[in-house]
């Protein structure tokens, strides 16, 4: 049995790549969390061509890997869970036997897995200083050689159509996409100030659309009251890989710290993330299209709309003439 310790490793070879058919990999479970293991996941695929990959995650989280074209199968793995539903899963896991097997969440779930390599999740502590996408990546630093990929999203013919079909009157225009909320308030910039950024930059969108879920409407209704471009808001309306599909379709993206801004990120669009809280050099969107502030109180409340809305602007031109 192998183990990943540290991050010099002490994987061997697992010998010939294409004959590793078998890889089990146990993601994490939070949105944003969940985009930024895809590189390590993409990377798997290019040293491991032939094999299918059975993937471990949350029900709400499930819906990225729907479209994933190497997928085995789906297995669940709820956060809150008790013992009774874990047990489960180790006894689902304990099926199979897999040639590599990866955990980039749990501590323990991999003693219970049946596989040639074992690859364990590098401590905090030893990778403080690394972005989240790089400190999963480096997990597979004895394994694979590529260097390491973009974040991604799966999308079908299915949302791509719905997506056109819903914003066919905008295709000409200059889009622009918000994130409007977050999962904690502490990470919630003001409807207001969004509101005051996006007027400072109507002389560089033509419309503006607005991202979020159900519990995001009061800040959807806050924001469009003052907002001088025209909005659609999808607040609500469509799931995760709608959501991207329509994202496709803006220019620029500005949001919180949340799951939004990765998935843009996933798209290659240009993102610039308000942070109050938060990490912003581990938890930034993975991209050099990456734009970001925090509050140096970390209090989102008093960053300065004007203030970004000079920082966004030296970026905004060329990113729309050569976007789409």
């Amino acid at each position: 049995m192998l183990r990943l310790r540290g991050l010099n490793g002490l994987v061997k070879n697992v010998g010939n790549p294409l004959e590793v058919t078998q890889i089990l990999f146990i993601t994490l479970s939070n949105i944003g969390d969940v985009i930024l293991t895809t590189p390590t996941l993409e990377a798997l695929h290019q040293q491991f061509q032939n094999a299918v990959i059975d993937i471990v995650c949350d029900h709400r989280s499930a819906i990225i890997f729907q479209y994933y074209p190497y997928l085995g199968k789906l297995i669940y793995k709820e956060k809150q869970a008790g013992w009774k539903v874990l047990f489960k899963l180790v006894s689902v896991l304990r099926q199979k036997k897999y040639d590599v097997a990866i955990d980039l969440r749990t501590d323990g779930l991999l003693h219970f897995v049946k596989a040639k390599t074992k690859v364990f999740k590098l401590s905090n502590r030893k990778t403080f200083n690394m972005h989240s996408a790089e400190k999963h990546y480096a997990v597979l630093k004895s394994l694979v050689n590529t260097p390491i990929p973009s974040t991604k999203i799966w999308l079908s013919e299915k949302e791509m159509r719905l997506a056109d079909e819903a914003l066919k009157a905008y295709a000409q225009q200059r889009v622009l996409g918000i994130g409007i909320g977050a999962n904690f308030t502490g990470k919630i910039w003001p409807a207001s100030s969004f509101a005051m950024l996006v007027n400072a930059l109507k002389p560089f969108f033509d419309v503006v659309l607005i991202f979020g879920d159900k519990n995001d409407a009061s800040l959807s209704e806050a924001f469009k009251s003052k907002c001088l471009l025209p909005t659609v808001d999808f607040c609500g309306q469509l799931n995760l890989l709608e959501t991207a599909a329509y994202l496709r379709k803006a220019h620029f993206f500005i949001g919180n710290d949340s799951g939004l801004g990765h998935i843009a990120s996933a798209l290659a669009l240009p993102t610039f993330t308000i942070f109050g809280v938060g990490q912003p050099a581990r938890y930034l969107p993975w991209s050099n299209k990456a734009m970001w502030y925090q509050d140096p109180q970390f209090e989102i409340k008093n960053v300065d709309p004007m203030n970004i809305a000079a920082m966004l602007m030296p970026a905004l031109s060329p990113s729309l003439s050569s976007n789409h």
